[in-house]
């Protein structure tokens, strides 16, 4: 049997390993994350990339759109988006991306064990819009589309294997993917105003083929007890899946999402707020909302995007506008910027995502210095995170 056998059997008997660098192993955040002092300090003057860091953070270009990467004789695609890492059998690993133009898909870069690009390749061709996703515990990656009645992808980031449709897990304008391998559940976000969080539960885990769509069911506010429901169509023949279940809990315009120690962490653009459920405890919590910053201060995470999660238990969150920045939410409810890129404002950041070791961060400026799905840069960023 291979390691991606091996991998994939293990997570259908219930394996809670760690999900493409999702490492968090602290409780979530107690109250709505209010602006501090981060772990890091201030960030720095920009670099030659643009880029103002933390002091020890540097940056380096990975890939640009249009031009080869690295060595390779493969070329980047237009308007990279929402990303994550798997490792490498020979101790490196490779960083999937999508691509969020029509036709889109997604391409995926290999580094070695000691970091550098060892190859490129595409994994998904033929799609639309491909936004955000996630990764699977027996190492796929969704590749989500962003369109009316769109889909999930199975791809595989070796690129070994074609990729599969996966109508059963819903027809709408999907954003991004979470696996929980506790409750043998996929959580999916949903970009329209009055989108809903929805959780697709396989007949069998590690097979995405068949099985239930639910969409989360709860009152008006923003904190308290969650049900589920079964959405009786989820290939919206006649009626779009958000507005099948009268129960349903709408989010304005819902963006990343993020598994970890039970729990999943969400965004919504259109109120600018991060959500947390407690996948076991069926809760849900928020945990920023720039509408609650004290008057007088500046909210320093506006444009809530694509996250991923630290080592250290740290949300890292991708501003689409704002003054394009990552910010991080620490477990004790502190919200400060991580990075900044400078000169890029009809840009937006996405697919942030951390290597298997939590020492290196990427991301990708979609639409770069001049504005365009065909100037997108693609980022990484090395130094001295915070581990366990």
């Amino acid at each position: 049997m291979d390691r991606r056998s091996l991998l994939r059997t293990a997570a259908v008997a219930g394996s809670t390993a760690a999900l493409g660098g999702s490492l968090w192993r602290t409780a979530a955040v107690a109250a709505p994350a209010q602006p501090g002092s981060g772990p890091y300090g201030p960030l720095g003057p920009a670099d030659a990339n643009g880029i103002r860091l933390p002091a020890g953070f540097t940056s380096t270009v990975i890939a640009r759109t249009g031009r080869k990467v690295g060595a390779t004789g493969y070329t980047w695609h237009p308007a990279p988006d929402g990303g994550a890492c798997f490792a490498t059998e020979d101790g490196g690993w490779i960083y999937v991306s999508n691509s969020e133009v029509s036709p889109g898909g997604a391409g995926a870069v290999r580094f070695g064990a000691g970091g550098d690009i060892a190859g490129a390749h595409r994994i998904l061709d033929g799609t639309r819009l491909n936004c955000a996703g996630g990764s699977t515990p027996w190492e796929t990656w969704l590749s989500c589309e962003e369109t009316d009645r769109g889909a999930v992808y199975e791809t595989d980031p070796w690129g070994r294997e074609a990729a599969r449709r996966r109508p059963a897990m819903g027809l709408f304008k999907h954003e991004a993917a979470a696996a929980d391998p506790v409750r043998e559940a996929v959580y999916l976000t949903e970009d329209e105003p009055d989108g809903c969080l929805y959780r697709f539960r396989p007949s069998t885990w590690g097979d995405l083929s068949a099985g239930r769509l639910e969409v989360l069911t709860t009152g008006s506010g923003t904190s308290g007890p969650v049900g589920w429901a079964a959405v009786p169509d989820p290939a919206a023949r006649r009626t779009r899946t958000r507005r099948q279940v009268a129960a349903a809990k709408h989010f304005d315009g819902g963006e990343g999402c993020h598994y970890a120690a039970g729990n999943c962490w969400f965004t919504s653009k259109g109120d600018n707020r991060v959500w947390q459920l407690d996948c076991a405890a069926n809760t849900l919590e928020l945990v920023y909302d720039d509408d609650l910053v004290p008057q007088g201060e500046d909210a320093p995470l506006s444009g809530v995007d694509n996250l991923t999660g630290s080592v250290s238990g740290d949300l890292f969150v991708a501003e689409d506008g704002g003054n394009m920045e990552i910010c991080l939410i620490t477990p004790q409810a502190v919200v400060a910027p991580f990075l900044r890129v400078e000169g890029q404002g009809g840009s937006e950041i996405t697919g942030p995502a951390f290597s298997p070791d939590g020492k290196r961060l990427y991301f990708s400026s979609q639409r770069g210095i001049g504005g365009r799905s065909s100037d997108g840069i693609t980022y990484e960023v090395s130094g001295p995170f915070r581990g366990r």
